[in-house]
């Protein structure tokens, strides 16, 4: 038998870390908040990487830096085994092209005063691929893929509803064939029905095109329908990381259990029968984060140790990892 070729990389941070200073009231000192305190992933070529946790935890910041949006303040991110933060000039201009983000509003995201079809145009024009017989049937395919119809080219954003302008997003971001998708909470501000067809098409786009996927979100059940890998984020720190089916059927950190008893299951029987579990306890605020382990003021397994030491990201099994020493007593089934 041939043993399996392991999957190229394509997209990795090491130890990046993002700082703002803020300050605390009106006349208050400015203080640092640390959005991402050490973040060290991976993203394998073909596959998609979930980003979960709460609002705040750092997920967009994330995105952004990954996407190069963003500078870190500490560390790496390295796209294609080269560091993005060196990039310039036609490198810069290609990394551009290659790796597209779509933003979590499908509103704000789209200029108001642009048609469809002049928003759909820009990244031929910028990009230099603008040609006048290969282009427009080009848009005419890329639309259709979207379900986009062409009589829809000559209207504005405002015009749509939220599906469909994140419809518009996603063909915006999809237009230059891009190999890697960051996608911000792409279904966070859409209907549950919505929510299902836009996930439904990136999935399909994904089989199509070959696309890499980074699907940042804080709903555990759209990420089990999309992501291969899952890391789990709490106050700027990963603190587990798996493959999917793992992190479902084996949660190793407190935080990630409580997540997943959070899941609404479609059977009332059993709906009716699960124990939930609700996280007592304030969230910590970033501008003053709580000594020892960050979640150790919500954890109904904490201990002494744990407010006074910080647990480091360990594997607790074969490719997975988790930062708490202590392992839940009773296993939520999601």
């Amino acid at each position: 038998m041939t043993p399996s070729t392991p999957t190229p990389t394509i997209l990795e941070s090491r130890g990046v870390r993002k700082f703002f200073s803020a300050k605390e009231g009106i006349f208050g000192r400015p203080k640092t908040v640390r959005a991402l305190d050490g973040i060290s992933l991976s993203v394998q070529k073909g596959t998609t990487l979930g980003i979960v946790g709460e609002s705040g935890c750092g997920k967009t910041t994330l995105g952004r830096i990954l996407a190069a949006l963003e500078t870190p303040t500490e560390g790496q991110v390295l796209y294609d085994g080269r560091e993005i933060q060196n990039l310039k000039g036609r490198e810069l201009k290609k990394f551009r092209k290659e790796v597209q983000i779509i933003f979590q509003d499908p509103y704000a995201s789209l200029d108001p005063r642009m048609t469809i079809f002049d928003i759909l145009s820009e990244p031929f024009i910028i990009h230099g691929e603008w040609k006048a017989a290969e282009t427009p049937q080009r848009l005419l395919k890329l639309a259709s893929t979207c379900g986009i119809a062409q009589s829809h080219f000559t209207r504005y954003p405002h015009e749509f509803s939220g599906g469909q302008r994140q419809r518009v997003g996603i063909a915006r971001a999809l237009a230059l064939n891009p190999k890697l998708v960051i996608c911000d909470e792409p279904v966070s501000a859409l209907d549950v029905s919505i929510q299902a067809q836009i996930l439904n098409l990136l999935k399909d786009l994904q089989g199509e095109l070959g696309l890499t996927y980074v699907f940042i979100s804080h709903d555990f059940s759209v990420v089990r329908h999309l992501c291969d890998e899952i890391a789990v984020m709490y106050l700027g720190k990963i603190v587990e990381a798996a493959p999917a089916d793992e992190i479902f059927s084996n949660p190793q950190h407190p935080y990630t259990e409580a997540l997943l008893s959070a899941i609404p299951l479609t059977d009332p029987e059993k709906q009716k029968l699960r124990r939930r579990i609700i996280l007592s306890g304030d969230i910590p605020s970033p501008l003053n984060p709580p000594p020892g382990c960050p979640f150790h003021p919500r954890c109904r397994y904490a201990e002494n140790s744990c407010r006074e030491n910080v647990p480091a990201l360990k594997e607790v099994s074969q490719s997975h990892y988790a930062s708490c020493p202590i392992r839940p007593l009773a296993k939520v089934s999601p």
